[in-house]
């Protein structure tokens, strides 16, 4: 498969998990991060989840996606802040 290749076929609705510290504003964070990526995301495609203790936020954004060029850019740039453990 060469890099212009993708299973996903565009405009598709993306799910995107990012995993941090349950800092006050984490969740605020990734979505800037997603917002610049996706302007048009809406407060509907967000959801937060706690880990048992309470230490981890678990934020899922769905967005529009409409590029593999997209997608690669928020993953590039969520798993570049520092507040982002891990991104799915």
């Amino acid at each position: 498969m060469s890099n212009d290749e993708t299973l996903l076929e565009f405009p598709c609705d993306f799910p995107i998990k990012a995993m941090g510290r349950a800092d006050e504003d984490f969740e605020t964070t990734v979505v800037e991060i997603v917002r610049r990526h996706a302007p048009d995301l809406g407060e509907a495609a967000v959801s937060v989840r706690e880990s048992s203790g309470a230490k981890y936020l678990s934020v899922t954004v769905t967005v529009r996606a409409t590029s593999r060029e997209q997608l690669d850019n928020i993953y590039l740039e969520l798993t570049a802040h520092e507040k982002v453990m891990m991104a799915l």
